[in-house]
């Protein structure tokens, strides 16, 4: 045993030496919609790292006086070949999609929908939240489940207590706990850890996984690295230890982590793809559907990509301009 672990509030959950090959991701600041926009921290994706596993995208929010900012108002929009997973720390948001679910997201409960071939929703915060802080997260579906029916799940898992740390495991395992989730993704970890103050843990990881650390609401360190509040910690595969240290008064990561997806996707506005083409086909697909455009005589006879939607909601986003050049894939 080290040093390190005889410390005063070190809870050693497993042996193993942490990889210490840890980059920093450092926030973008983005405005989500609407005149008072809500500003959302995105650590995903990014010039140097497009994906952490099969996760792709990462929005960090709040927390957030809903009065000064609106809170969240995202009315109808698309997806295509990816996951949302919506987790909150306050407040409420109304869920409202095409495959005829609607939910409420609430703090420490994990909405899953998973958009398959097509789908379209809206989230909307509720009358009554006052402050809003959470994260909305997004993984691309690999190719052998990208064109599948889309599906909604819900699920509250229970907390998991250890010395110094109380951990909630949404997806996938960890600590014990499983997740019931079929994520239709092999491979797959997300988790939100409570640290107490001035507590380490060393967890036990799969170590072809690669992990990346949202440092929630303070400066932590993983793997002996600083990682500043709101930035994320990328841990390449190859260890089964991850060592996490909170401040003097504590801290809130988030935990998420996956075998390397070894796929090139597209990602552009709400769609996830293989090339250039099948967004051009999502993005005329979604206009002609909504309204927004005429159809395609291309598309005579192809089945709705994009469902029905309850009657007296807000009118649905259309989607912006492609780029004048091609996108390219990314891995």
């Amino acid at each position: 045993m080290t040093n390190l672990d005889r410390r005063p509030g070190i809870a050693v959950l497993q042996p193993g030496e942490p990889c210490t090959a840890v980059e920093a991701l450092e926030p973008r600041a983005v405005p989500l919609g609407g005149l008072r926009a809500m500003t959302v921290r995105r650590t995903l994706p990014q010039r140097q790292r497009s994906l952490v596993g099969a996760w792709c995208f990462l929005d960090h929010y709040g927390p957030d006086d809903v009065a000064a900012t609106g809170g969240m108002q995202v009315p109808r929009h698309p997806h295509t070949g990816l996951a949302t997973v919506s987790w909150l720390f306050a407040g409420r948001i109304d869920h409202l999609d095409s495959g005829g679910n609607a939910a409420a997201v609430v703090p420490g409960e994990l909405n899953l929908m998973i958009a398959g071939r097509g789908i379209t929703h809206q989230e909307i915060s509720t009358p009554d939240t006052t402050s809003l802080h959470g994260v909305q997260l997004w993984y691309a579906l690999p190719e052998e489940t990208r064109f599948s029916e889309n599906r909604f799940e819900h699920y509250a898992p229970e907390p998991v207590v250890r010395p110094g740390l109380t951990a909630r495991v949404f997806i996938g395992e960890l600590l014990g706990s499983a997740s019931p989730v079929d994520t239709r993704t092999p491979g797959l970890l997300g988790a939100e850890l409570l640290l107490e103050p001035g507590a380490a843990v060393r967890l036990s990881v799969r170590s072809d996984f690669e992990h990346a650390v949202l440092a929630e609401d303070a400066d932590v360190t993983v793997n002996a690295v600083a990682i500043a509040h709101r930035s994320l910690a990328y841990v390449p595969p190859g260890s089964g230890t991850l060592e996490i240290v909170a401040g003097r008064a504590g801290a809130r990561v988030l935990l998420l982590g996956g075998v390397p997806l070894g796929e090139r996707i597209v990602m552009w506005w709400n769609f996830v793809g293989r090339d250039h083409d099948e967004i051009v086909e999502y993005r005329r697909r979604y206009q002609a559907e909504l309204g927004f455009e005429p159809p395609h005589p291309g598309d005579a006879g192809k089945p709705a990509l994009f469902g029905s939607f309850p009657p007296g909601q807000r009118p649905a986003l259309p989607a912006p301009a492609l780029p004048i050049t091609r996108l390219l894939p990314r891995d």
